[in-house]
Order: structure tokens, then sequence, then C-alpha cells
């Protein structure tokens, strides 16, 4: 009886805020029992124009990098200051 635990990006979506982008995750935590789902639990983090994506996935990076724009940065910038 083995034990296994899997760590995925089962979710990424990209959703317009106040002018600017913001990427969703959610992460899928699965624990296994010999090759048998026993385990699901979920966890979500929000990234937005400025965020650092050092510790991020390749997926997830490719498309920050695709959506956060310089455009993108200004408009977020700007939200940032009108608060």
């Amino acid at each position: 009886m083995a034990l296994t635990e899997e760590t995925l990006n089962d979710k990424i979506e990209v959703v317009q805020l106040a002018g600017y982008p913001v990427v969703q995750v959610r992460t899928a935590s699965i624990i296994k029992r010999d090759d048998e789902e026993i385990s699901r639990s979920f966890h979500r983090h929000v990234l937005t124009p400025d965020a650092d994506l050092s510790g991020e996935d390749s997926d997830v990076v490719a498309i920050a990098n695709t959506v956060f724009t310089d455009e993108a940065k200004a408009a977020y910038a700007a939200a940032q200051e009108a608060e």
C-alpha cells in the first residue's frame, strides 16, 4: 500500500478587473493509494500585473507574460494609485 501525493495546476484563468487582467490559479493536491485517488483538495491564488513570477510553474508564467503587457501594468499601477 503506497501513498503518493501529486500537485498540479488544474485551472488557470485570466479575468479582467477594473481595466487590467489578473491570472487566477487553482492548484489541486491529490493523494493516491496504490494509484487510486483517495483525496483531492484545492488552493487558489491570484497574480496581478506586478507579481513576482519566479516561483510559478512554467505554464502559469507563459500565460502571465502574455497578458501582463506594458499597458496592463500601467493600468494596474494607475488603479493602485487611485486607491
